[in-house]
């Protein structure tokens, strides 16, 4: 069993990792005009990899996305954040293991490069992601019900933080300015992240994987609408807010470790 330290550890080492790649995501939004690469969680990584101990930075990511993994399945699983067993609740913890299994494949595609394995196919995984579930029985209908899945992600995330929920889990000290810059980068996180799941779930209407859209997908699709280009800088900040926002965490992040009273909680059958 991981000592309550070791699990603290784990988690925010967690956000940490996830904090540099939206950093380097959010970057990479605002830049790639200039630089070049798409605005993508792997197109990050990619680029760090170019970079002065580029693979031992990349590999370390790696690792602490595993933590991260390791945190959300505590968060989804054991509900370690106490969300309880009700209809609201589940759907929060459903998204939180949808999460999970996002940032396995990240940190899997971190690892693999970090150690020179740099097999397999580096298109934006929503499109991966599209084009198996529809090599499935149904797939066009599953298609529709995960991008279903990304929009309430996307609602969730952004209420997080218009409502200040995300403070419960915090200790900000008082007045300061982190506050504003948690709001800001949870709403653009959630902004893109329906978007993500609209593009995903018109891919399953279509029945073309190619349709799902990507963050990158997401950003071009704003950048497209009336005053797109104001649109798309402030949302590109928004991913490096919401960067920000994970370093935060990582900082003054309430990690509670789960214990057995916590699964027999999390489960629906359990408790009163």
């Amino acid at each position: 069993m991981l000592q309550r330290d070791h699990f603290d550890f784990l988690a925010k080492s967690g956000y940490m990792a996830r904090g540099i790649v939206f950093l380097l995501v959010g970057g990479l939004a605002l830049f790639s005009g200039v630089a070049g690469g798409k605005p993508e969680t792997k197109s990050a990584l990619s680029t760090l990899l170019e970079q002065p101990f580029g693979r031992i930075w990349v590999g370390l990511i790696g690792l602490g996305l595993l933590g991260f993994v390791a945190w959300r399945l505590a968060q989804s699983l054991a509900d370690s954040d106490g969300h309880g067993s009700g209809g609201k609740a589940i759907m929060i913890r459903i998204v939180l293991f949808g999460s999970a299994v996002v940032y396995l494949g990240l940190a899997a595609y971190a690892i693999r490069h970090a150690l020179l394995f740099a097999g397999g196919s580096d298109e934006p995984g929503e499109k991966g992601l599209a084009a198996w579930i529809m090599s499935k029985p149904f797939g066009s209908y599953l298609a529709i019900a995960v991008g279903a899945g990304f929009i309430i992600g996307g609602g969730i995330t952004a209420a997080k933080g218009l409502t200040k929920k995300f403070e419960r889990y915090l200790r900000i000290p008082d007045g300061s300015v982190l506050t504003f810059i948690c709001i800001y980068g949870l709403v653009a996180r959630g902004f893109v992240f329906a978007i993500t799941g609209i593009l995903f779930a018109y891919a399953g209407f279509r029945v073309d994987p190619d349709q799902a859209g990507s963050i990158a997908d997401a950003l071009q699709w704003l950048r497209q609408l009336s005053f797109g280009s104001i649109l798309y800088v402030a949302v590109a900040v928004g991913l490096a807010a919401f960067g920000f926002y994970n370093l935060v965490e990582a900082r003054y992040r309430i990690v509670r470790k789960p214990s057995l009273d916590d699964v027999k909680r999390a489960l629906p059958t359990g408790g009163s």
